[in-house]
């Protein structure tokens, strides 16, 4: 199927998803992989984490609008960043996905998680209470999974380990519809910021962003 998603959240922001269908020989034909990239390549396991790894590249090379090699090397919090094009970037997947997010606004974050049940059992371990008191019993599985990915996007763009989900991040209470946006709490440091995460059901899949 190849490219599945295309956003332009507005002039400095874009968002791309890529369903993956290709074998891993196929994909590699659609990339110019240097010798760092190849060793990358070689020391994943094969199957969805190669898999996963090569999307992105294809993603990035849709997006950038280029067919020369893109070098997209991470730094020591294993946060990815772009060092000859002047954007901030984003990387996820999820299943039968991936993910890539550019922005020259500022720091960005995107998540994508496929919804399943068993988020129920795990909610206290990344809401407060206070975040647990306004989850709409009707949208539970939904408005977790839009909760748990809009944290996982601030916690990609701020690019620190040290982060919890639960003590360091807190959501303000929001009404859950299959696409908004909610405001996050990051409380990390001296001082406290607060950010817009949007947020979308895509299929059976829950995608939330940010940008600083």
């Amino acid at each position: 199927m190849g490219l599945a998603y295309l956003k332009e959240i507005d002039a400095h922001s874009r968002i791309a998803l890529w369903k993956i269908e290709e074998t891993e020989a196929e994909m590699i034909g659609k990339l110019q992989l240097d010798e760092e990239e190849q060793a990358k390549l070689k020391s994943l396991a094969r199957g969805k984490r190669s898999l996963h790894w090569l999307a992105t590249r294809v993603l990035l090379r849709y997006l950038l609008q280029t067919q020369e090699y893109i070098h997209c090397p991470s730094d020591a919090n294993g946060k990815p960043y772009l060092p000859d094009f002047p954007y901030e970037i984003s990387l996820t997947h999820s299943y039968d996905y991936a993910g890539v997010m550019l922005s020259t606004a500022g720091l960005c974050g995107i998540d994508l998680e496929i919804v399943k049940e068993k988020v129920v059992r795990i909610k206290d371990k990344f809401l407060k209470p206070e975040e647990l008191a306004f989850i709409d019993p009707a949208h539970e599985v939904d408005q977790l999974y839009a909760c748990w990915s809009a944290k996982e996007a601030v916690y990609k763009l701020q690019g620190n380990k040290g982060v919890s989900f639960l003590q360091d991040m807190q959501i303000k209470p929001f009404t859950f519809t299959p696409q908004g946006v909610m405001q996050l709490e990051l409380l990390k440091g001296e001082h406290a910021r607060t950010y817009q995460v949007y947020y979308e059901r895509f299929n059976e899949y829950m995608l939330a962003y940010a940008v600083e």
